[in-house]
């Protein structure tokens, strides 16, 4: 008598029709629309905030490596915009992140 629990686990199928093609493409530019949101707002509820040479303190700094989020199409890449604390090391404020 065999006592197996092991369940094998199917792969998604990879298939390139158009219509997945189109549904891909289209998540990827709400996601990176709605990155690109949330870093916007980020930096604009910090906008006040000053250094001490009286530049904006929080800020845009280029992106982050390009990643992959897995979705029920599949993976989709994504590029998150970085953002900077121009906050030196020696201020007794702590420094913002996203």
């Amino acid at each position: 008598m065999k006592n197996d629990t092991v369940l094998s686990i199917q792969q998604p199928t990879t298939a390139k029709d158009a219509l997945t093609e189109v549904l891909r493409e289209g998540a990827q530019k709400l996601l990176a629309e709605a990155v690109q949101i949330e870093v916007e707002s980020f930096i604009e509820e910090y906008q006040e905030l000053l250094d001490e040479q009286g530049r904006q303190r929080v800020v845009r700094n280029g992106y982050l490596r390009e990643r992959e989020i897995q979705t029920g199409l599949g993976g989709i890449k994504v590029r998150v915009p970085r953002t900077r604390d121009r906050n030196p090391g020696g201020q007794s404020e702590e420094t913002i992140r996203l």
